[in-house]
């Protein structure tokens, strides 16, 4: 079994490497044929330069997934959602309790840039979105507010 995590690790950094210096075409590659999953299931060991050397990884994928997105040939950071199917969102949001401030500090980055924003965006206000109300007109606050003595 140890052998088997030597190989994992190996993988790891292979493709950490790949995505570090790699154009967006390969790292999209990297991406079609299944690398997310790996990357995400390795962020529970107890490796700790293993588990950085993941989110580093990861966090290429997201910026090519960001740039995809800007260009508008997606609507979305895809491969975000790629790595919340993998189990990795999760993942990484567990890992901003880790001893290693590295770690911690860089799960707090890659949550805060590829899904704080999605999540918890704010519309603006007078922004096209529907508003419903019920019984049409809003109800008269009376003077001094209410009194439930």
């Amino acid at each position: 079994a140890n052998s088997e995590f030597e190989i994992k690790k190996e993988a790891a950094w292979a493709i950490s490497n790949a995505t570090s210096g790699g154009t967006h075409e390969q790292i999209k590659y990297l991406v079609s044929q299944g690398c997310i999953k790996p990357l995400c299931d390795l962020l529970t060991c107890s490796d700790s330069r293993i588990i950085t050397v993941c989110l580093e990884g990861l966090e290429n994928i997201l910026k090519v997934g960001e740039a995809e997105e800007d260009h508008g040939s997606m609507r979305v950071n895809l491969y975000a959602q790629f790595i919340d199917e993998a189990d990795g969102l999760e993942k990484i949001e567990n890992l901003q309790t880790h001893d290693v401030t590295e770690i911690y500090e860089k799960a707090v980055k890659i949550l805060e840039t590829y899904w704080l924003e999605e999540d918890d965006q704010i519309d603006p206000p007078g922004d096209a979105q529907p508003s419903f109300s019920f019984g049409g007109n809003d109800p008269a606050i009376p003077t001094g507010g209410f009194n439930f003595g």
